[in-house]
């Protein structure tokens, strides 16, 4: 975050990843929500992006058309431009955004300001990581497929307006790091703690029968190891659960920390 002046703070971030689906067009959708999120995740709005795309040179033209075609229209439903970009030759797509974004400084919201007290609010269902590695292996089923692109091509455009009226503490979007993974960014940098009741999260269709059945990407574990030391999880919380927390989210909700009267 840049402050320009008394008024204007400016916000930049970059995001890029290779497909996490099939459909070229759904996948431009998700890359572009993705790297969207962080301008929302610290109260600003998304005002121009710059494409980031690589791929190989046999792929073919309707394909790359496709990817830049999603990304361009979510970046539109976000209501900034696209004014340009880089491309170069790879020989794996990688496609995403470097967005530039606006607030008025007093509006910024970081992930370390948590207070004693607050509530914790999750604006989308979790498993996209376990569920696009089901899809891969062709063991989804279609309305569990639909709902996973449908959670991954939304913007977090609305659930940022909806924040803006309350007094929010603090605020993160939930990506690679999972739910546990951002959660305790967010703890550890307020010097709190944060206490997440396992039978309230919002899961998306098939994620918890997925992961009961070991379908868990290596994100997971990597997260999991990673947290070792810090995440303490009462007895009788279910393996599959423990695994969605710790699940690397595409294009994940916000995880928004404020008062409980607020909330």
């Amino acid at each position: 975050v840049y402050k320009m002046d008394e008024n204007t703070a400016l916000i930049q971030t970059v995001d890029i990843f290779p497909p996490v689906v099939d459909d070229p067009y759904e996948y431009g959708q998700i890359a572009a929500v993705n790297s969207l999120s962080d301008v929302y995740a610290m109260g600003g709005e998304p005002k121009l992006a710059l494409n980031i795309f690589c791929f190989p040179e046999d792929l073919p033209k309707d394909v790359v058309q496709a990817i830049l075609q999603g990304g361009y229209e979510k970046v539109q439903e976000a209501g900034a431009l696209i004014t340009g970009g880089h491309t170069i030759q790879d020989s794996e797509p990688k496609y995403g955004l470097s967005v530039t974004g606006f607030a008025h400084p007093s509006e910024i919201l970081m992930n370390n300001q948590v207070r004693a007290g607050d509530v914790v609010i999750l604006t989308k269902a979790l498993g996209t990581g376990i569920l696009t590695t089901a899809a891969k292996a062709g063991l989804l089923e279609e309305d569990g497929y639909r709902a996973l692109v449908a959670s991954m091509t939304q913007l977090n455009k609305a659930a940022a307006e909806r924040m803006k009226p309350y007094g929010v503490h603090s605020c993160t979007d939930v990506t690679g790091f999972g739910l546990l993974g951002h959660a305790f960014e967010m703890a550890y940098g307020s010097g709190m703690t944060i206490t997440l009741d396992h039978t309230k999260l919002p899961l998306l269709p098939e994620a918890e029968e997925m992961a009961e059945t070991g379908i868990i990407p290596a994100g997971a574990y990597r997260n999991r190891e990673y947290l070792d030391d810090v995440v303490l999880v009462k007895e009788g919380v279910p393996l599959a659960i423990e695994d969605i927390l710790y699940d690397p989210q595409t294009a994940g909700g916000l995880l928004i920390s404020l008062p409980e009267t607020e909330g």
